[in-house]
């Protein structure tokens, strides 16, 4: 008896030690990976809006965005745009209520035309721990039936809320509005400027905001692609679809390795990456999800891509992987679970009436979030396996953001920590 009460002491005296290394904040779009993934093993799978069930929170937030919240330590960033004024704004809350620290506006225009499905603030910020970078257009001039173009905005704020530093790295023209959220890589704040213009991808020094590379995008065309960053094939490899085309870029410097040619137009969601292949999942006009092989170098159009398919695809959401799955919602609501590695498509269901959060993925489940807030829980198989059900009663535009035990939900009037009940 003594040893096995010495042996269980042992157990929780380790275990002591790493659930602090199953903590993550979510630094900026997606997540620490910017994939959707999270290593949390605690998190809530059952709450409801109406009953307050597992809602540690709801706090109101002064404006409109499609913009997700991202956490850091004890603090919760959200960018916002309220019409009235014409302003953007970053604000910042506690952590462990929802009070609103401070709002800070960033700048005043005029309000861009966009899609019925697009905001003013759409882009979601990024921190390092020190500085909180966001992006928004500047409408200025040339507004027709179409289109508002203007400059894009970059600023940074520090954790008092104190701007340190705005620049307008580039042009930016679409008939469906503005969205480019900030990605951190070294010294680097990396914005994807693609447009229907001069479009570009560059990279920002943190610090002053300098422009250290930037590179032409061929095709200018717009798309909202969020790039990811990954060590394949011996390179740093900065990928995104976007612009009749996909392509990975080195980080360092904006030179390209690889690019594949279309296979559409415009694209919105961002790639996911398992070990073996990259997923994308886009666009318009026509639909198409790719598995693609990384280790190429030049056009490799014809050579790398694994498997294909141009049924039920994700035009906006962003898909995730899970294990040995790949999972992706349709905009319209149809929902798929493929073997990432031969592209089966394990299920096809309607599981809401329409998607534009993006999908993420905690202890082997994953998060599907319809417009109307109910977030279905799904857990990945051979078989449509729904855990859990949630309506939380309020439209959702923004994806979650995730944090040690803790699920951020950013509706159209309120932010919602969700938790399980102690």
């Amino acid at each position: 008896m003594f040893r096995s009460l010495r042996f269980a002491f042992a157990i929780l005296f380790v275990l002591s030690f790493l659930s602090p290394a199953m903590s993550e904040d979510w630094p900026g779009w997606r997540g620490p990976r910017g994939d959707g993934s999270s290593v949390d093993k605690n998190l809530p799978v059952e709450w409801d809006g109406e009953s307050q069930k597992n809602v540690k929170w709801k706090s109101p937030i002064d404006g409109y965005s499609h913009s997700s919240p991202i956490v850091w330590k004890d603090r919760i960033f959200v960018v916002s745009c309220v019409k009235e004024s014409t302003e953007r704004v970053l604000i910042s809350l506690d952590r462990k209520t929802g009070a609103v620290i401070w709002q800070k506006p960033v700048l005043k225009a005029p309000l861009e035309k966009l899609h019925k499905l697009n905001s003013h603030a759409s882009g979601t910020p990024v921190t390092d721990g020190k500085l909180i970078y966001v992006t928004f257009l500047e409408a200025d001039f040339g507004s027709s039936n179409k289109t508002t173009p203007g400059n894009m905005v970059v600023a940074a704020f520090d954790f008092e809320g104190k701007q340190k530093w705005l620049v307008r790295p580039g042009r930016f023209s679409s008939v469906h509005g503005f969205c480019t959220s900030p990605i951190i890589f070294k010294d680097k704040l990396i914005v994807n400027g693609d447009h229907d213009g001069d479009a570009y991808i560059a990279a920002l020094h943190r610090e002053t905001g300098e422009t250290i590379w930037k590179v032409k995008r061929e095709n200018k065309t717009r798309s909202y692609v969020t790039p990811i960053v990954r060590e394949i094939d011996g390179r740093t490899q900065m990928i995104l679809s976007g612009s009749k085309c996909i392509a990975s870029y080195d980080p360092n410097d904006g030179e390209r390795h690889w690019i594949i040619d279309g296979p559409t137009q415009q694209y919105v969601a961002s790639m996911v990456y398992n070990g073996e292949f990259l997923f994308m999942t886009g666009g318009f006009p026509e639909r198409h999800i790719l598995a693609i092989r990384p280790n190429g170098t030049g056009n490799v159009t014809d050579t790398h891509v694994e498997w294909r398919t141009t049924k039920a695809c994700s035009y906006v959401p962003s898909p995730v992987i899970s294990g040995d799955h790949f999972l992706v919602a349709a905009d319209n609501g149809v929902c798929s679970c493929f073997d990432a590695a031969s592209g089966d498509r394990l299920w096809m269901e309607r599981l809401g009436k329409h998607y534009s959060a993006s999908l993420v993925e905690a202890n082997g489940l994953v998060y599907f979030t319809a417009d109307d807030g109910i977030v279905k829980v799904i857990r990945p198989g051979k078989e449509l396996d729904v855990v859990a059900e949630n309506n939380l009663g309020e439209y959702v535009f923004a994806s979650p953001a995730i944090s040690d035990g803790q699920l951020f939900i950013r509706g159209e009037n309120h932010l919602f920590c969700i938790e399980k009940k102690k």
